[in-house]
């Protein structure tokens, strides 16, 4: 029998539901979908399409929304409220809601969620300081309003845990670096979970046979070496801070930059509360630094598209950090590599990006064909490869939302 399922994914200012009819250890079917943004940059933008036709779409919210938690409220009211989604007509209907949650720490696999798993992932609400707490206050909601469903937590840092121990460690005091949880964790692991995944079915491989390199490129952005279908190394760390530059972040810079670029580095900032204390440095970095700082907008497309110096060094950082990465990971997996792998906004969308980046990183094997980058990308893998490239260059529409779905579908704890 079929159930409804939420798949949640809040970020750091936006939350997206996808509502599924899943049946247990079949392919889960997207029904309805609704995306709440701005929420640290406002206006608050609502996004709701249903069975495929749009319902709904404000470029202001109807009812106050300041955090994670109003959103996820405003868009359950929308559900209930829509007598075309037959399928929610009350709070009872809704079986399963899973989450993304951006840390889990040692976790290497999505547990349930009860009182234990709940207090794990808050005491790693400073490690992701901008996604964990938001990310906890709708897991509470679940878990108040929605009593008799099964609430799954999903953390984009399983999928890492494979590195090997001598990439995940850092050269500090072992003593202290374990007491304290300090080593390499990575994120974004259910969208490369979801990359390879496609990629492997589209090339027609099993899954341990496929290594490829994978971007996945947006206001937050990082890459991933993927070998024989698990992950081998990451770009960001033990916070999703460190690796490539973002929106607003930094990506990994000297240590020491900080302690120069302001005398408070250590105080806490009015964000701060009781029980989240986040540093000026981290402010900085996460914040108050990317493209933003650069250019003054976070819109890549425009910074893309424009002509202006300090827009045209944004775009130049971002693209050398890629190719840094590239580099890295290419000698990592000793040039055994299936495909190179855009996924992500930026990545899946800017043609101008993916053609840089090919061009720079050409000496590898990796061509562009012209034509086929330039046109609209409809499938989840499209092939934008030249005739004749030594590796394959891809396209992946990735899903966070539905890889936690399928996931669902496939796991006996909650059927």
């Amino acid at each position: 029998m079929a159930k409804v399922l939420l798949a949640i994914n809040s970020g750091s200012s936006s939350v997206k539901i996808s509502v599924f009819s899943a049946t247990f250890r079949k392919t889960p079917q997207q029904i309805a979908e609704a995306q709440v943004s701005g929420l640290t940059a406002g206006p608050v933008a609502v996004f709701y399409t249903c069975h495929n036709k749009t319902k709904k779409k404000a470029e202001k919210a109807w009812q106050p929304v300041e955090q994670q938690d109003d959103a996820f409220e405003l868009l359950l009211g929308l559900f209930i409220d829509d007598p075309n989604l037959q399928e929610i007509k009350s709070k009872a209907d809704i079986a399963i809601t899973c989450h993304r949650i951006v840390h889990g720490g040692d976790y290497a696999s999505s547990q349930l969620i009860g009182p234990v798993t709940y207090d794990n992932i808050e005491a790693l609400s400073n490690l992701a300081p901008l996604h964990n707490r938001a990310a906890l206050t709708i897991v509470r909601s679940c878990l108040d309003q929605l009593p008799d469903a099964a609430n799954i937590a999903y953390f984009d840092s399983q999928f890492h845990s494979t590195i090997p121990e001598h990439i995940r460690t850092y050269p500090v005091n072992p003593d202290i670096a374990r007491k304290n949880g300090l080593r390499k964790y990575g994120f974004h692991g259910l969208s490369y979970s979801f990359i390879t995944r496609s990629v492997a079915g589209y090339l027609g491989k099993e899954i341990g046979e496929l290594s490829i390199i994978a971007l996945h490129l947006g206001s937050g952005a990082s890459a991933c070496a993927i070998k024989n279908g698990q992950s081998w190394d990451t770009s960001m760390g033990l916070t999703p801070l460190a690796g490539l530059p973002g929106a607003t972040r930094s990506g990994s810079v000297d240590p020491s930059l900080v302690f120069h670029y302001t005398n408070d580095v250590g105080k806490l900032t009015p964000y701060s509360t009781p029980e989240l204390h986040i540093s000026r440095a981290e402010d900085i970095l996460n914040k108050q630094s990317g493209w933003k700082s650069l250019t003054g907008t976070t819109d890549f497309r425009a910074i893309s598209e424009s002509d202006d110096p300090a827009c045209k060094l944004a775009f130049d950082i971002f693209v050398d950090r890629i190719c840094g990465f590239v580099g890295s990971y290419y000698v990592a997996l000793r040039g055994q590599v299936d495909a190179l792998v855009f996924a992500g906004g930026i990545g899946e969308k800017s043609s101008k990006l993916r053609d840089r980046v090919a061009q720079s990183v050409s000496c590898l094997g990796f061509e562009i064909d012209d034509t086929s980058n330039a046109a609209e990308i409809t499938d989840v893998v499209q092939d934008v490869s030249a005739k004749g490239s030594r590796h394959g260059v891809l396209v992946c529409q990735t899903d966070e939302q539905f890889e936690m779905a399928r996931s669902c579908a496939e796991d006996e704890r909650i059927w």
